[in-house]
């Protein structure tokens, strides 16, 4: 489903395509906050931000990708998102200066521009409009969220998961050999918390696309084989939550 972040563009020199918060600035912001702060690596699992520990700074994703997971009072764990470059995380934090909300994993080597607070409310000082930008994505975040819960109370864990990989696909899908590669090391356990269902439902839900030859699973791979029948089973949950 598309979103206001949904557009691509190119930075120039930098050759990063970007998406998200930086894909909406115009080339002096964008340039000025891909030179804020300073780089930061991680590798893959490693954790950028913990849930519930109080910071305020706030990362720029500039290549790999990233997990978002909140975790329930019983261990739980739902995978709230995926962002990758152009992406910010943290910004929350730097509004609102409570405790982190969530947890971000690395899915792979992941670069990024981390900024204080302070850095990073002088540049939405200096640019209006990213300030304006970032209320926008804001509020963006807010009816994916109000969208999920609809989703997760209405709908049966199939068309949920064939939802979730039609988006996956949107972001990071590519061709392959045999379809439509997500560009993507997930695991079921993600999967699942994705669509916001156990794991053993989830793992059902795949076993029948699968059977149907509508998608192909390795490890930590999935590959869409035939798009046209992962939109029709998603129909009646996606032409809802429209």
């Amino acid at each position: 489903m598309a979103s206001p972040s949904r557009r691509i563009t190119d930075t120039g020199d930098c050759g990063l395509a970007t998406r998200g918060f930086l894909a909406h600035l115009g080339p002096h912001a964008r340039e000025t906050l891909l030179g804020a702060g300073r780089p930061l690596r991680f590798s893959a699992h490693e954790t950028l931000l913990r849930e519930g520990e109080q910071s305020q700074h706030v990362l720029l994703i500039v290549s790999g990708r990233v997990k978002i997971v909140a975790t329930a009072p019983n261990g739980y764990e739902a995978v709230l998102a995926i962002r990758g470059p152009g992406d910010l995380i943290g910004e929350l934090a730097c509004i609102d200066n409570m405790p982190r909300s969530a947890t971000v994993a690395a899915l792979g080597p992941v670069h990024t521009r981390i900024m204080p607070r302070v850095i990073f409310d002088d540049f939405l000082t200096d640019h209006p409009v990213a300030a304006k930008v970032l209320v926008r994505m804001v509020a963006w975040k807010l009816r994916c969220a109000n969208r999920r819960r609809l989703e997760f109370s209405a709908y049966p864990v199939r068309l949920r998961l064939a939802l979730v990989l039609l988006e996956l696909e949107e972001w990071y899908g590519r061709s392959g050999h045999a379809g439509r590669d997500l560009d993507l090391a997930l695991s079921q356990t993600d999967l699942a918390g994705l669509v916001g269902a156990s794991i053993d439902s989830v793992s059902k839900a795949i076993r029948a696309l699968s059977q149907a030859r509508v998608i192909a699973t390795g490890r930590r791979r999935v590959t869409i084989l035939r798009l046209d029948e992962l939109r029709e089973i998603a129909a009646p949950i996606a032409a809802r939550c429209r």
